[in-house]
């Protein structure tokens, strides 16, 4: 993903960059991988100490100019972010080990919750998707208040796959957008579906070409500054009337892990399957540039 010159980096993670935009007040959580492009502890653990630094930031006393936008990306060229961390999951169920697990949802749907109510604060979450986004991918971007796709974009819920669903807020934040009988079926379907199909139904709010991503963010931004005070009463109106309770998330969360927990053998080689598709795929890709590179 390319950085553009107005933006400077505030704070460094291992997994995660938060730059700001000056001339749109806005910042840009940039995920990060070194491995398989999963939501793995340490990036859940980077989101929720840029969490508590940005909601410092935000502080009257340490602000003299409001952030009013914060935009979550990624810097992986073609993908968004694949998902839960299988391998853990795998790890956690052969040991039977549920303390573990339930951590690790918790840790997933408080950094979604704090996406959702951008932590509380005046400004509006944008998810911009230039690639492929599965799983907790998927529910990473639907937690925010305005999802923007590339048209190559792709996005599923492969769980159903392995005998599992996706437990961090799919079902909750589809049924902000959709019906709850059509957000059941994107999700039981386990199909990944292309950006303009999820355009048409509703699931994302606007799709642009490949490669003009950061712009569409941008102007996004624009368009919507000359009218804030009509959209920051519209995403009112619509957590006034489709509000999701964390408590709502916790309980699907508790479910969740004891589906895990029940998977069978068979299940669970298929999770193990799927691990090593994505290691073959995107973990291999780093050497294949730099040999390419390295032959240029």
């Amino acid at each position: 993903m390319m950085r553009k010159d107005n933006r400077h980096n505030i704070v460094r993670f291992e997994h995660l960059d938060i730059d700001y935009d000056r001339d749109s007040d806005a910042l840009w959580a940039v995920m990060k991988y070194s491995g398989r492009p999963c939501m793995s502890l340490p990036l859940l653990d980077d989101f929720k100490q840029a969490q508590n630094i940005i909601a410092n930031v935000m502080q009257p006393e340490h602000s003299t100019k409001p952030v009013k936008y914060l935009v979550l990306s990624s810097e992986l060229p073609g993908v968004f972010n694949l998902g839960g961390d299988l391998a853990y999951f795998v790890q956690l169920i052969r040991e039977r080990n549920r303390d573990a697990l339930h951590d690790y949802a918790k840790a997933c749907i408080d950094m979604l919750y704090q996406s959702m109510c951008g932590g509380d604060m005046p400004f509006t979450t944008i998810a911009l998707v230039q690639g492929e986004t599965l799983g907790g991918g998927f529910e990473a971007a639907l937690s925010a208040n305005v999802l923007i796709a590339e048209r190559s974009a792709k996005f599923g819920f492969p769980e159903t796959v392995f005998g599992m669903f996706p437990g961090m807020g799919a079902y909750n934040f589809l049924t902000r957008r959709l019906s709850p009988g059509l957000a059941k079926r994107i999700i039981a379907s386990g199909k990944v579906y292309g950006a303009t199909e999820l355009f048409e139904m509703g699931v994302i709010d606007e799709v642009v070409p490949d490669g003009r991503g950061e712009e569409a963010v941008a102007e996004f931004i624009r368009h919507q500054q000359s009218r804030s005070l009509g959209f920051k009463a519209l995403d009112r109106i619509v957590d006034h009337f489709n509000p999701i309770a964390y408590r709502e998330l916790y309980d699907v969360i508790e479910i969740w892990v004891d589906t895990a927990m029940q998977l069978s053998d068979k299940n669970i080689r298929l999770m193990e399957y799927l691990v090593h598709a994505q290691e073959k795929r995107w973990c291999a890709q780093p050497a294949i540039q730099e040999e390419s590179l390295m032959a240029g």
